[in-house]
């Protein structure tokens, strides 16, 4: 038998290419070509947001992804024209296939993300679409039998990019949220008690830093510092084992905690002052330190035998959102304006609010384009038993919803919430009562 001649070392393998003879066929090459070019259009609105604006190195980098999955999609769709009717590229099925295959993973994972994090259920129902059609498309074009030449190279290829996008995606979602966090500190320090000229009043100064040690910036959304004054009477003897028990009973009832004492009779605060310290809805950024003094005035015949300070921060990582100017004044608990039905119970109860609110971003382009928007609500509360700022961020209307415990876990490590509290702080008044 003679021998069958093999192909010119020169020459390219055949393909067994598509035609569009048939109608099946042209359908395949619409759909194909539809899912392709949706998938470039997403991905490189997606990616070149994230590129320039996200907020974090790997957002950064999740966008340089996107892009490049973008133009190789853009390449997967000129190459599915040219296999199904021009014929001229040798390869292009190979560069069609990568690029279904890649439109396939990228849909897929941005699936994933969008059902776990969106609100939309538009862009869920999109990107399942996207991804099931770019699965099909992936075995349409395999079915053409593509050559693939050098398949360990190629494998190699695809598979590092894959790893390297799935492992930016477990960074960005996994392990970001639950890294360790960089807090800011809030110190107190109290100067020396001066008398007025007539002698029958004092001052007592007080200096205030906020010290950013970290590599992160922060958003200062409120601030408060108040001062309380305590009557501390000492009783002439040792003081009973239930009375002990009594002091202990009022720690699970109050923000304050006074001391187990043998003679001292500690009473419950009450406010003398409170104001913030520093102006809210600016920043502080990395390695930066805030300074500012208040002075706290009392009458020299002042009932309290002790004056305690309190400060306190709320701040929001700028890495996790973006604060959209203004935070501004929107109601008060005792006005007619929309105030949340949690306020007017603390109102009715003695304690006030200010309430201040402004629209935030997200830090990528995929949570921005697929979240509802959110807004930031601060409480500035104060009443006899002292001042404190409360935080939320929810979308609008819902400010009156009252989060569970996991789901203020999320909102804080999503929007990289910080309370920082300081204090008590606490100084004796008897050598400044004693120079009437």
């Amino acid at each position: 038998m003679r021998a069958q001649p093999g192909p010119h070392p020169g020459s390219h393998p055949r393909v067994r290419r598509p035609s569009l003879r048939t109608w099946p066929s042209r359908v395949a090459l619409v759909v194909i070509l539809l899912v392709l070019l949706m998938t470039t259009l997403l991905l490189a609105r997606f990616g070149r947001e994230d590129f320039v604006h996200a907020l974090t190195f790997p957002g950064r980098v999740t966008g340089a992804v996107l892009l490049a999955v973008a133009f190789t999609t853009l390449l997967g769709a000129a190459a599915v024209l040219d296999h199904w009717v021009r014929h001229r590229f040798p390869y292009s099925g190979l560069v069609a296939l990568i690029g279904t295959f890649a439109a396939f993973l990228t849909n897929a994972m941005l699936l994933v993300e969008t059902w776990k994090d969106g609100d939309s259920s538009a862009y869920p129902a999109l990107f399942g679409a996207l991804a099931a059609g770019s699965a099909w498309a992936s075995f349409a074009v395999w079915r053409t039998s593509v050559v693939v030449p050098a398949p360990k190279r190629l494998a190699i290829a695809v598979i590092v990019p894959s790893v390297l996008a799935v492992a930016n995606f477990g960074y960005q979602n996994l392990y970001q949220p639950y890294q360790r966090e960089t807090r800011p500190i809030i110190t107190l320090s109290m100067g020396k008690a001066v008398l007025s000229k007539d002698r029958k009043a004092f001052a007592v100064p007080v200096d205030l830093t906020l010290q950013n040690h970290g590599d992160m910036g922060f958003y200062v959304l409120h601030t408060e510092v108040h001062a309380m004054g305590q009557r501390v009477p000492l009783s002439p003897k040792d003081r009973l084992r239930q009375q002990w028990r009594a002091d202990a009973e009022q720690w699970t009832g109050s923000s304050e905690v006074n001391p187990l004492s043998r003679r001292e009779i500690h009473q419950p605060g009450e406010l003398v002052e409170a104001q913030p310290w520093m102006p809210y809805g600016q920043w502080i950024e990395s390695s930066d330190t805030f300074t500012t003094r208040v002075v706290v005035q009392l009458p020299i015949d002042t009932p309290y035998d002790q004056v305690a300070f309190y400060a306190t921060a709320s701040l929001a990582r700028k890495d996790r959102l973006v604060l959209q100017p203004p935070l501004q004044f929107v109601a008060k608990s005792w006005g007619r304006g929309n105030v949340p039905g949690w306020v007017k119970q603390q109102q009715e109860s003695g304690r006030d609010s200010l309430i201040y609110r402004a629209r935030v971003h997200e830090n990528n382009a995929i949570d921005e384009y697929t979240r509802d928007a959110r807004f930031v609500t601060v409480y500035w509360m104060f009443g006899a038993d002292g001042a404190n700022v409360a935080t939320s961020i929810a979308r609008k209307g819902e400010e009156d919803r009252v989060p569970t415990p996991a789901e203020q876990r999320e909102l804080v490590n999503r929007y990289g919430l910080v309370d920082l509290v300081t204090g008590p702080y606490v100084r004796t008044l008897w050598d400044i009562k004693s120079q009437r």
